[in-house]
């Protein structure tokens, strides 16, 4: 199976929920028009990331953001699938949520996953806003199983394993990583994620997408960069630094099994896991 993705790198204006959610119609028509079938924003991408306690006032239910975008995506040339990052209020309690999206006829929310490890250190205070995310993101979409990672979460390999394990071919990763590190080609945070992207690939043999926040937030910089790799572990394109960007890219599910075939370490993983699962169980 193919299909072409984008990761929709742009700025949201603080707290501006409206304007936000325009753009992002904006660039969903945008989508539909180029023939893209799935887009990707970023990490907080209804209201920028920097909220503190403004997150009660900018969160949306995923019921809510469903029917905003779809109302503002009535009438699509195609249907386009989209990934949106974006606080969550479910009931009293809030979330660093992605929802995954099928957009026009028949407008359905297909999964929402809430992130699991918040940082909490440095520039960074969501556990003081935000409570952790408590399921894998598995997503039963159109082109088959799809996980969903938010930022932090690629840092910790195991999580990209698990959704290895559960038949993810692709991956998606909204973040807003602000910059840091100036002393190479690339800002530090960078090439960081480029490590991580490309060695979740190249273990797994899936694809990651990785739509990057833009932009300045009260002196914070997110750079941008936004990223996809591929089943052999390689970068396929990265976009620009701070500017609005859609990064487009032909993506062949297929693939994926003829790099496994060549390369089995997911089988080689499946077939230890029982072992695998007794080890933890020990750690507990």
């Amino acid at each position: 199976m193919r299909l072409v993705a984008a990761c929709a790198q742009f700025t949201p204006e603080k707290a501006q929920l409206k304007a936000n959610l325009d753009r992002m119609a904006d660039w969903i028509h945008q989508a539909a028009a180029e023939k893209i079938d799935l887009v990707a924003f970023p990490e907080s991408a209804t209201s920028a990331y920097f909220l503190e306690g403004g997150v009660a006032e900018c969160a949306l239910g995923a019921d809510q953001l469903l029917q905003e975008l779809a109302q503002r995506t009535a009438g699509l040339a195609r249907p386009v699938d989209a990934v949106v990052g974006f606080y969550e209020k479910a009931e009293t309690t809030h979330y660093n949520s992605a929802a995954y999206l099928e957009l026009g006829p028949h407008p359905r929310l297909v999964h929402v996953y809430r992130k699991f490890f918040l940082p909490t250190y440095g520039v960074f205070d969501e556990d003081r806003f935000v409570s952790r995310g408590r399921t894998l993101g598995l997503a039963d979409t159109r082109f088959g199983k799809v996980g969903l990672l938010i930022c932090e979460d690629v840092w910790h390999s195991l999580l990209g394993t698990l959704l290895a394990v559960r038949g993810t071919k692709m991956m998606i990763v909204p973040s807003a990583s602000p910059a840091r590190g100036f002393g190479g080609e690339w800002p530090s945070n960078v090439e960081r994620y480029q490590r991580m992207l490309c060695s979740l690939s190249a273990e797994h043999s899936v694809y990651c997408l990785n739509p990057m926040l833009a932009g300045f937030e009260g002196g914070k910089g997110f750079v941008g960069a936004s990223m996809i790799t591929n089943p052999y572990g390689e970068l396929v394109m990265r976009a620009p630094l701070l500017e609005d960007h859609l990064l487009v890219s032909e993506i062949d599910l297929d693939l994926v099994d003829i790099v496994r075939s060549q390369l089995p370490l997911l089988s080689d993983l499946k077939a230890r896991w029982s072992l695998i699962q007794s080890i933890v169980q020990e750690i507990d």
